[in-house]
């Protein structure tokens, strides 16, 4: 059952924020547009790819109003060691990535693979009514891209009727 269209669900959690542990929940992202994406596993190979790239991105997000949010279910602890890698990570880590070591906030959204204990690479899309517009789940070997992310979350705050491909700025289609 799909959860596009039905309001995002309550959730909170331990992040990593610049460093720092701190409790993050829904109630700080009310009235805003958000991101939030899920990886498997901290000290890992495609993870870092994502991660470095929705990284990249947040003021391209954010210029669009859009606040990104990452999620393991692994600890902060491990983040911050992780994250603290710059062979692995050249550039901070600024954006919040959840520790969600008790998979409440997975769950909450369907995208725990329970067999595991871990996350599948899964990315939700919440508007700044908190209803969710856009649910993507990859199994654990195949990447995401984040520009592709960034094109729809454009396509939908946009308003119009958005064709394949298509590019903020250009004509809708109909």
């Amino acid at each position: 059952m799909s959860l596009v269209g039905k309001p995002a669900p309550a959730w909170s959690g331990d992040a990593y924020v610049n460093g720092e542990n701190k409790k993050i929940s829904s109630e700080d992202y009310n009235g805003k547009w958000y991101v939030m994406y899920w990886y498997p596993l901290d000290f890992t190979f495609v993870c870092p790819t994502e991660i470095k790239s929705f990284q990249e991105l947040l003021e391209d997000f954010a210029d669009d109003g859009v606040a990104v949010i990452g999620a393991s279910t692994d600890s902060f602890y491990s983040h911050k060691a992780w994250f603290a890698d710059r062979e692995t990570f050249p550039n901070e880590i600024t954006h919040p990535v959840i520790g969600d070591t008790n998979h409440a906030v997975s769950k909450a959204f369907g995208v725990l693979k329970k067999d595991a204990g871990i996350a599948y690479r899964a990315t939700v899309v919440v508007d700044d009514k908190g209803v969710i517009r856009s649910v993507a789940i990859n199994d654990l070997s195949a990447g995401r891209s984040p520009k592709e992310v960034l094109r729809t979350v454009q396509a939908l705050q946009s308003g119009g009727l958005c064709g394949a491909d298509w590019s903020k700025g250009e004509d809708f289609v109909g």
